[in-house]
This record gives structure tokens, C-alpha cells and sequence, in this order.
């Protein structure tokens, strides 16, 4: 938000004039670098078809290592926390099959005038 009067008296904001000039520093730079990578593209063409199929390869590797990885920090249930799991799920599937099925009844008999 610095202003900055110049010789001709008209006033100038300096972030707005820093902004500008790091705008042009950077399109020239960029347009440098991007007469490199041309370059350096025409170079490497070949190579990098070669480098191509093998990074298909080595990525599906590093993600099979990965998940192998992954799965070890895993910690799983022992044989009886499985079976408490197992027999509150059962127990649970049970009672409410029953709840609905009474629900049901109910309904039914409601509906049937009884």
C-alpha cells in the first residue's frame, strides 16, 4: 500500500509496480526454460520410451510393496474377539428379525379385524 510520487508528480503504487515486474521477470524466465525443455525433449524422446514401460512395471511393484506394507501394520483380531464379534452380530440379526416379524404380525392382525 506504499505510494511513491515520481518526478512528474503523478503517483505511483510500488506493490502494484513490484507485481508487475516480477510478471515479467517470470514470463521470461519461464520462456527460457521452456526453449530448454524443448530441447532437452528431442534428446530424450527415445529414452523416455524405453524408461516408459519400465515405470509401468515398477509402479505396480512399489504399489504391491506398499499395500504389503499397509497390511503388516494392520492389527487384527485374535480367534476369541472374533467369535465374541460374531456370536453379538447373530444375536443382534436375531432379535430384531424377530422385532420386525411381531411388527408385522401385529399389523397384519389389525388389519384383518381381529
Amino acid at each position: 500500500m506504499a505510494k511513491v510520487v515520481k518526478d512528474d508528480r503523478t503517483v505511483m503504487d510500488v506493490d502494484s509496480e513490484l507485481a508487475k515486474i516480477k510478471k515479467e521477470t517470470n514470463s521470461s524466465s519461464k520462456k527460457e526454460e521452456k526453449k530448454q525443455k524443448d530441447k532437452n525433449t528431442k534428446k530424450n524422446s527415445s529414452k523416455k520410451k524405453k524408461a516408459k514401460n519400465s515405470k509401468k512395471h515398477s509402479h505396480i511393484f512399489l504399489f504391491f510393496k506398499e499395500v504389503k506394507s499397509e497390511m503388516s501394520k494392520v492389527k487384527w483380531p485374535s480367534k476369541k474377539d472374533m467369535v465374541k464379534y460374531s456370536v453379538a452380530t447373530i444375536t443382534f440379526i436375531v432379535f430384531f428379525a424377530l422385532f420386525f416379524y411381531l411388527i408385522d404380525f401385529i399389523v397384519a392382525l389389525l388389519k384383518a379385524g381381529v
